[in-house]
């Protein structure tokens, strides 16, 4: 049979009956901490002839509990999905988090998995895993449950970067921040924005500097600013080098949604309509509301310039 890569909740799962090497979490921005979680799910996987998934939930449990003030998550479910599928893994199992789930007792919660994956072997979680009903699982609770059900447990330790663990929590205050370089180190990858390429109304072509523009709207929003970026197209063999503002647009426009506007330093093949994929590389300066459009074209050559530079 073909396996599906990607599967919306554990009640459509058909795979292959084999044995399945299951990776546990939310991955939030799938960084370096998660990587050795999943990569040990694969490796095994592999080893043993069994099948590497990922179970991850959508939305963020704080969706449920904290309605008014939820985590705002660093990629979409789908977005999430391909980087895991980029690693390995042979299926991606996106639960929605339900009040249901979040019932279900700790001792409970491997038993009640296990009769929607029977062929469950093992499970490999991050060592501060926490699970079920009021967040009382953890390590300990789940290597117990596993002794009863045949089940192996792998825990992987925390991943340090300049003396603190890496978290998606810490990438998301990095993003805020700008500080994308640094994000990108925590990620083990660069964080990227993919979209189709929508007809804007050309101001950026007025000033002399076309802009390839995303609405682009991630839960968790970085930095408003001009970055250093590449493009990503099936029309160029190469990464574009680019610079980007996102943002509100508050000199020429008084917009309420931000966007994402490209301009590609050289020859741009792309057009609206075209998908692409935006890598963001460094963060040159805050959005700001200059007093009248020459001002703001002698600062867009300057950050073509910087961005050039920095290329």
């Amino acid at each position: 049979m073909n396996l599906p890569t990607k599967i919306d909740g554990l009640e459509n799962v058909a795979l292959p009956s084999r044995p399945v090497h299951l990776a546990i979490g939310m991955f939030d921005g799938v960084h370096l901490g998660h990587r050795s979680v999943i990569e040990a799910a694969v490796q095994s996987a592999r080893r043993s002839g069994g099948l590497a998934v990922v179970l991850t939930f959508w939305p963020h449990p704080s969706a449920l509990f904290r309605p008014e003030d939820p985590t705002r998550l660093i990629q979409d479910s789908a977005t999430k999905a391909c980087v895991l599928l980029s690693l390995g893994v042979e299926a991606v199992v996106t639960q929605p988090f339900t009040r249901e789930l979040a019932g279900v007792a700790a001792p409970d919660f491997l038993a009640w998995l296990q009769q929607r994956l029977p062929m469950l072997a093992a499970v490999y979680v991050g060592e501060n895993f926490r699970f079920g009903q009021g967040r009382r699982g953890d390590v300990v609770q789940l290597i117990a449950s596993a002794r009863k059900l045949g089940v192996t447990v792998f825990s992987a330790p925390r991943v340090n970067l300049d003396g603190e663990p890496i978290s998606s929590t810490r990438i998301r205050s990095l993003l805020v921040a700008g500080e994308i370089t640094t994000a990108n180190t925590l990620l083990g990858r660069t964080y990227f924005s993919t979209g189709v390429v929508k007809q804007g109304k050309q101001l950026g072509r007025g000033l002399g500097f076309p802009t390839l523009n995303l609405a682009w709207a991630p839960e968790l929003r970085p930095r408003y600013g001009v970055y250093v970026v590449r493009v990503i197209s099936a029309k160029s063999p190469d990464p574009l080098p680019s610079v980007a503002n996102y943002g509100l647009r508050p000199t020429v426009e008084q917009a309420t949604e931000p966007r994402l506007e490209s301009h590609v330093l050289g020859s741009c093949p792309i057009d609206a309509g075209d998908e692409i994929t935006v890598e963001w590389l460094r963060f040159l300066r805050p959005e700001k509301k200059f007093s009248n459009l020459d001002e703001l074209r002698a600062q867009i050559e300057r950050d073509c310039a910087r961005a050039l530079a920095q290329s």
